[in-house]
């Protein structure tokens, strides 16, 4: 009976990698929508790290979560990966790449490719002008309307209230 468990445990641990190798191709267009600590944020990380190593500037690219604790995390957890190709050793970088693709290309020289560019992308990361935008929803919705206070009919000197003033204008 345990066997049974143990087998049932591994095939959906598979099942669930395939699937979140899937969301993170950047060929396709997905919805990451999950409970907490099911890995949406590792997702999104190895959808950011694919988007680099296809060649995508950093500076290009947009993240959005909901909290700040998982906007930390993902940027965290890019800039570690990253750091890590830089100086891992030939094995320790094709078995990352390994688990983030699912397979190295067969071609030798896409492989060969891909891990030249896996090693650099550290150095182009640090050289891009406030790196990859990496912040909340509301973050990102207030330097909007930072951005363009007429247009949203807003005071070009608005400030956002804190938890502390809100309860006090409530009051």
């Amino acid at each position: 009976m345990t066997d049974d468990i143990a087998a049932t445990r591994k095939q959906r641990g598979e099942q669930a990698t395939a699937q979140q190798r899937r969301a993170a191709d950047p060929a396709r267009s997905v919805w990451v929508e999950a409970s907490a600590g099911t890995g949406k944020t590792k997702v999104l990380s190895d959808r950011v790290l694919r988007l680099l190593l296809a060649g995508v500037n950093p500076g290009r690219l947009l993240c959005l979560t909901y909290t700040k604790a998982a906007a930390v995390e993902m940027s965290a957890r890019v800039s570690k990966k990253l750091s890590g190709w830089a100086v891992a050793s030939e094995q320790e970088l094709e078995n990352e790449l390994d688990k983030l693709y699912g397979t190295l290309p067969q071609d030798q020289k896409q492989a060969e490719e891909l891990k030249a560019r896996a090693r650099k992308l550290f150095a182009v990361l640090l050289d891009t002008p406030g790196g990859i935008k990496i912040q909340t929803i509301h973050s990102f919705c207030q330097e909007i309307l930072k951005r363009f206070p007429l247009e949203a009919g807003v005071s070009p000197y608005f400030e956002i209230m804190d938890d502390r003033a809100a309860a006090e204008a409530a009051e």
